[in-house]
């Protein structure tokens, strides 16, 4: 009991004001087409004018394809150009965007690469992990474990657009295993929403950086360090040891999270556990761009 309280005076007084954007995910590269739709109507933005080119009907597919260095849309089976290399759909009232067989919060942006189509969510940081949380861990396991994992999802998201890992191609992060699941808001469940809103902006800092908190599945007994030098990444037993080795095993094990909550740890001790040489941080509200 001692120690839950020590967790919570560390999180109510180590607060310090970090400034954060939306976030671009990537969707899809070098697609030779891409089709989107809308739920309410939206307009088809030239992404370097801030011009309308098209309005876009409610429920109605459309299709982009690349045409030479530029952008064409499907208009009654004919293909017209854009006169851009660059368009941004955004919709005219509070919707959805689709794409992808799923529905998403925020913008689209399509950029033509050269190498075929690019297709970016640009999206409010807090509704992104609304779409990453229940891709990436159970919406039924418990609460804390939960809002574990958003925190420790959201460092990772803002590490890795700090340190540009794919700036050249226009994005901060994709929607795979490759950095995080992103299910869009078609993968949303009201009690990972409610660990986002928790949590809302915390994140792990170190030297006044936001670490990029790696997690896995389970290591079956005990994390492992990619970088001996790097004092946040300590190996620890994992408290997953009958679960199956599943992932790298760096950083927090989700099913030994869950496993620590079931025994009584909140959030903040679960983390406090599986990461070393941290502070807990809230980023500022200012998300949108």
């Amino acid at each position: 009991m001692k120690y839950k309280i020590f967790i919570t005076v560390l999180v109510l007084f180590i607060v310090n004001s970090l400034r954060a954007e939306a976030i671009k995910i990537g969707l899809k590269t070098n697609a030779k087409e891409v089709k989107i739709a809308s739920s309410v109507p939206a307009e088809i933005y030239d992404g370097l004018r801030d011009k309308v080119l098209y309005e876009i009907t409610p429920m109605k597919v459309y299709e982009f394809n690349t045409k030479g260095n530029q952008i064409s849309i499907v208009i009654n089976k004919r293909d017209v150009k854009l006169g851009t290399n660059q368009v941004v759909i955004k919709t005219k009232q509070p919707g959805y965007l689709c794409s992808k067989r799923a529905w998403y919060r925020g913008d689209f942006i399509i950029n033509n690469m050269g190498t075929g189509l690019t297709l970016i969510n640009n999206v409010p940081l807090e509704e992104y992990l609304k779409g990453v949380v229940p891709s990436e861990m159970p919406s039924k396991w418990n609460e804390e474990a939960l809002k574990a994992q958003a925190i420790a999802a959201r460092s990772y998201a803002v590490a890795t657009r700090n340190a540009g890992k794919h700036a050249s191609q226009g994005f901060d992060l994709v929607d795979t295993t490759a950095d995080q699941v992103y299910g869009g808001a078609s993968a949303e469940k009201l009690s990972t929403s409610k660990a986002v809103n928790d949590t809302k902006g915390i994140v792990l800092v170190q030297d006044k950086k936001v670490l990029p908190t790696y997690y896995h599945a389970s290591s079956g007994g005990q994390t492992k360090v990619w970088n001996s030098g790097s004092s946040f990444l300590q190996s620890v037993p994992s408290f997953d040891g009958d679960t199956k080795k599943n992932g790298h095993g760096v950083g927090m094990s989700q099913h030994g999270a869950n496993n620590l909550a079931q025994q009584g740890l909140n959030a903040y001790q679960i983390l406090d556990y599986f990461y070393k040489d941290f502070k807990f941080a809230k980023l500022s509200d200012n998300w949108d761009i």
